[in-house]
């Protein structure tokens, strides 16, 4: 995988994603390694972020390495600079690019203009790096991913397109439920159902979250109006009424159901609080895991280490 960019999580083959979790749970054991040691990590940011900026930055120290974050400000992507000459620079100065863009487009071009290894950190068709963490989650507290069934209730946004691939991929069975005119988008609902076909898994679009929730091993949602979309939130709420995970919902699940969410929540609108920071919650978890799944995926991009 060294020199690779990961654009879409598709990106990976079933084998690469196994590896990349595998590498997760045995630098999560190991702790501060040395792997990336005198590399270096730009963050090449359009959107703010808590959990996307400090957990690479993070996980860059964590490995010997260091991140330098670049504001919207200090590079104006597409503004005061085209994303090809950024790339044209950075790729002068650094090991890796990790780009949190509000178009795929940008990350694409940075990625075509640039040596180095670009990662999508999130744009909006895909987060790849929050698919990772979610199936580290997952199989952290049920073991395995192939069998495994997870409900997402809401918005068919960037994080359910990426859930839907790496579910594909890894054998999950992956039920959406969404408001009409929500769905995860028919082009990439069609990837992942053929990734599913190839794994043993399946990936399926129901609107009611009853359908999605019966007998699940996993309960997921996001917020309803992203960054972004705050214009739209009135009219979300409207559309989203009854697709709140709530108590009720959850029974609907199997008993040891785990419920995720990719924060930051909306309590009392996506989730009620009584979900959300009761014992099936696992969502510090899931961000946790993000630096762990970022250093599984630095190390593997930027080294030829093998991690036990």
């Amino acid at each position: 995988m060294r020199g690779r960019d990961l654009i879409s999580i598709a990106d990976l083959s079933a084998s690469e994603l196994e590896r990349v979790l595998q590498t997760a749970l045995a630098l999560k054991d190991a702790g501060r390694q040395t792997l990336l040691k005198d590399k270096t990590l730009a963050l090449v940011f359009e959107k703010p972020s808590l959990r996307t900026r400090v957990s690479f930055d993070v996980a860059m120290r964590h490995l010997g390495g260091v991140a330098i974050y670049l504001s919207p400000p200090e590079v104006g992507l597409g503004d005061r600079e085209t994303p090809a000459d950024v790339a044209r620079v950075l790729d002068r100065y650094v090991d890796a690019i990790a780009a949190r863009t509000f178009k795929t487009e940008t990350v694409q071009e940075l990625a075509d203009n640039a040596f180095v290894p670009v990662i999508n950190a999130l744009s909006e068709d895909e987060h790849p790096c929050q698919a990772l963490a979610d199936l580290l989650t997952v199989r952290e507290n049920k073991g395995a991913l192939r069998g495994v069934t997870l409900a997402y209730i809401g918005d068919g946004n960037n994080v359910a397109n990426s859930l839907a691939l790496a579910g594909g991929l890894a054998g999950m069975h992956i039920r959406f439920a969404s408001p009409g005119g929500y769905e995860v988008p028919a082009d990439i609902l069609g990837e992942a159902e053929a990734l599913a076909a190839e794994s043993g898994g399946s990936v399926v679009q129901f609107e009611a979250p009853e359908d999605a929730a019966d007998g699940a091993d996993a309960v997921y949602t996001d917020v309803w109006a992203s960054m972004g979309q705050e214009g739209e939130a009135a009219v979300r709420r409207e559309d989203f009424a009854g697709y709140t995970v709530d108590a009720t919902l959850m029974q609907r699940a199997r008993p040891d159901a785990i419920f995720m969410h990719d924060l930051p929540a909306h309590r009392g609108e996506e989730v009620a609080a009584d979900v959300i920071d009761g014992p099936q919650s696992v969502v510090f978890d899931q961000a946790e895991n993000r630096l762990h799944a970022q250093k599984a995926l630095l190390t593997l991009l930027l080294t030829d280490e093998e991690v036990a």
